[in-house]
């Protein structure tokens, strides 16, 4: 049984007779290397060392990397295979903490392994296979559909500014901001796309241009201190992100420069839209500066390629994520509709 439904040609992940094939997203754009798991453990180590990354393609990750884990489980009842299992979603959810789809894949594992503790231990290892093709399956469907929402705000010749990569790389397939994009273009739109350079993993040269131009969608690169510039020429007229995390009120984790990239659009007058489904979510928290931002190694700032960039030493901030005010986001696309206003109340209607 493939995973996820086979119905574009750029994919981050692919799992089959009992094994996840992912795509090294690291060595992007120069070569394009797949790697094979077939434990929790390792599934864990790829989503920490980024093999995979993108908050809703993290989540289909993680639901496979379960799905190993419970596989392997020896034990004579429920309770007992319970016990074993929420151990494992532990370790996963321990990864990276930002993105909250990690964790709601695995508490979605879990109500499952959790509704069905009464059957046989087979029994529940065959339905957490079926679960976690379920999250893989719909997570494309559900792109498809935020895209065609998004599509309506996206104008015909617009030029639009996007950060990191929010693409198919980021998702089981077609993506959330580029998955908007991507649908734009289906209705017959031309568009043309500025991507972020998005220091200092650099998602948005490496792979965001990279989907682009394999789907013939005219994308320019640029360094991420140039897009206030480029603002203030006339140069674009919308900016669409992704998220990691949306609190209750609206406001919004995503890759670090976002929020530099709001107050920029909230100057020059634009449109600043956030694609996300609604899994991303998080209604339990109150506003923004609950959710817990991740801390990356000093190593990616001070070296690139192995290159050494900065002096020996030195003090290094690496925050992954910053987060941005509900009152700069213009909308937040989702793959049941889209919120404008008043976020608090309409973010919550959604479910």
């Amino acid at each position: 049984m493939a995973c996820p439904i086979d119905t574009t040609s750029i994919r981050p992940l692919i799992y089959a007779a009992g094994k996840c094939r992912m795509l090294d997203q690291r060595k992007l754009p120069t070569e394009e290397i797949w790697l094979e798991y077939d434990s929790y453990q390792g599934v864990a180590e790829a989503i920490r060392s980024m093999v995979v990354r993108g908050a809703p393609a993290i989540g289909v990750a993680a639901a496979i990397g379960a799905w190993f884990g419970a596989r392997d489980i020896e034990a004579a009842t429920g309770t007992e295979f319970m016990a074993k299992f929420s151990q494992i979603c532990s370790h996963l959810a321990a990864t990276r903490p930002t993105a909250v789809n990690l964790h709601w894949a695995l508490q979605r594992m879990q109500s499952f392994a959790r509704a069905n503790v009464e059957r046989s231990v087979t029994e529940l290892k065959i339905g957490l296979e079926y679960e976690a093709l379920a999250i893989a399956e719909e997570d494309e469907r559900l792109c498809r559909k935020l895209g065609k929402n998004g599509a309506v705000l996206i104008a015909d010749g617009a030029r639009v500014l996007t950060h990191c990569n929010a693409g198919a790389l980021a998702t089981a397939g077609y993506g959330t901001a580029l998955g908007v994009l991507r649908a734009a273009v289906a209705a017959g739109k031309k568009i043309s796309v500025l991507a972020d350079e998005t220091r200092p993993f650099l998602q948005g040269a490496r792979l965001t241009a990279w989907e682009l131009q394999r789907d013939q969608i005219p994308v320019t690169l640029i360094c991420d201190n140039m897009a206030g510039y480029l603002m203030r020429k006339g140069e674009i007229d919308c900016v669409i992100v992704g998220a990691d995390r949306i609190s209750a009120n609206g406001d919004v984790a995503n890759k670090i420069g976002t929020y530099s990239l709001a107050v920029l659009a909230k100057e020059h007058q634009l449109p600043f839209y956030v694609a996300a489904p609604l899994s991303t979510i998080d209604l339990n928290l109150a506003n923004g500066s609950l959710i817990p931002i991740e801390e990356r190694s000093a190593e990616e700032l001070t070296h690139l390629g192995g290159i050494q960039l900065a002096p020996t030493g030195v003090p290094v901030r690496n925050p992954a994520f910053d987060v941005t005010p509900a009152r700069l986001v213009s909308a937040i696309i989702t793959e049941a509709g889209v919120v404008k206003g008043d976020y608090l109340k309409g973010l919550a209607a959604l479910f």
